[in-house]
Order: C-alpha cells, then structure tokens, then sequence
C-alpha cells in the first residue's frame, strides 16, 4: 500500500454532472441562441447574413464577418448541453481541444473587432466607445482570471462551457451596444431582443459554475497507487 499522496481534486474524481433540470434549462437556451444565428439582428441582416458579406449596400467586409461568427458557438454549446443529457461521457480530450481551439478563435475576432474603436476608428460616442471596450475586454479579462484562479477545482468539461459562454458574451455583449439603436420594425431585429435574454442566461450560467467550484475542495487526500 502506498502513502496517500495529495492531487487536485478534479482529477480525482470523474467529471461531475449538473442537475438534469439545469442540463434541460441550459438545453433550451443554446437552441434559442442557435435560432438567433439566422434570425434578423440589426438592419434586417442577421449573424448569418453578416457571415456571408449579405449586408445591405454591399458594405460587407471582414469587420462583419467577424461580428456574426461568434454566434455559432450557440452550436458547440448546444453539443455539450445533449451530451449532458444523453452522454455517459460529457466530453473527450480531442472534443475539448477543439472546443478551447474554437472559443479562442473567436475572442481573437472579438479582439479584432474592437480595434477600430480603440483607435477611435469607429465613429461612434464616447460612452458608446467606451461601454464596447469595457464589455468586449472586460468579459473575457475577469472570465480568464477567475478560470485561472478556480483550475484545480473546475472540471475539464466546465472549463469548455465557460470559455465558449466567455466567448459568446463579449462579441454579442458587443453587439447589442453598437446596434442598440438601429432603426426598422421589432421583426427587423427580433435577433437583437432574443440575444439580450441569451446573454443574461449565459452569466447566470457562468456565475453559477464559478460559484460550485468554490465549494469544492482544492486538494485531496488519494492512494498512490491510483495516481499512477
């Protein structure tokens, strides 16, 4: 028998399950923001259409492309959400890195996106510069920081969830504040008010995984044996 050694308490212990009522809520608003993707946002031009350079006046460009992309991620978190439902195994290491590959991918773009703002390239308010910034860069700073801070107690597969939720909200946080005042018909940007209930399901997801990792125990007490 070995002496019991200390290792971090995730990886003993298999990846732990949320409740199934949270699974089914989670479920749900992944759907929503995978409908969202093709419903008109601003101008009658949905993520979609922002994707495929379809803006009016021909204006597309890489700006939009990248603006619209990050409404996707609704699909990766929508996989995740049905193998926690219908999965024995909520992910695999090659799922992970693929998902970790695509969530940095996108705050890339996000990061992209605002740089005309922060080079007052934008032609935008102050307070409308500003609160771009501050969203875009401050949801994936505090998101990043509070992952590194909570890793020994986190699962793998939360880790995944908050990386693409962290990822989502800073471009759609983006979003809603340079289009908050388009113009047209509730129909012409339906888009933008689902996104506005997406957004605030996805913090609520977020802080709810933040808060079960503090209740978990960083550290704990294994046989050697089974670290080896």
């Amino acid at each position: 028998m070995g002496q019991p050694v200390l290792v971090p308490a995730v990886a003993a212990q298999e990846e732990e399950r949320s409740p199934a009522w949270f699974n089914v809520i989670a479920l749900l608003v992944a759907a929503a923001a995978g409908v969202t993707a093709f419903l008109p946002f601003a101008f009658d031009t949905s993520p979609w259409d922002a994707v495929t350079l379809r803006v009016p006046g021909n204006q597309g460009n890489w700006w939009h492309a990248l603006v619209g992309a990050p409404f996707f991620l609704a699909f990766p978190i929508l996989w995740l959400c049905l193998r926690s439902l219908f999965s024995r195994q909520l992910s695999t290491p090659a799922g992970r890195r693929l998902l970790w590959v695509t969530a940095g991918l996108s705050i890339v773009g996000t990061i992209s996106v605002e740089l005309p703002f922060l080079l007052h390239l934008a032609g935008t308010s102050k307070w409308e510069r500003l609160s771009v910034l501050s969203l875009g860069f401050g949801i994936v700073i505090v998101s990043a920081v509070l992952l590194f801070l909570r890793r020994h107690n986190i699962s793998l597969t939360r880790a995944c969830i908050v990386a693409l939720n962290t990822a989502y909200l800073a471009s759609a946080a983006l979003c809603l504040v340079v289009y908050s005042d388009a113009p047209g018909p509730l129909s012409s940007r339906s888009g933008w008010f689902l996104t506005m209930a997406i957004i605030w399901s996805l913090f609520l997801e977020l802080v709810w995984i933040f808060a079960q990792s503090r209740e978990r125990p960083n550290w704990r007490l294994v046989p050697e044996s089974r670290t080896k």
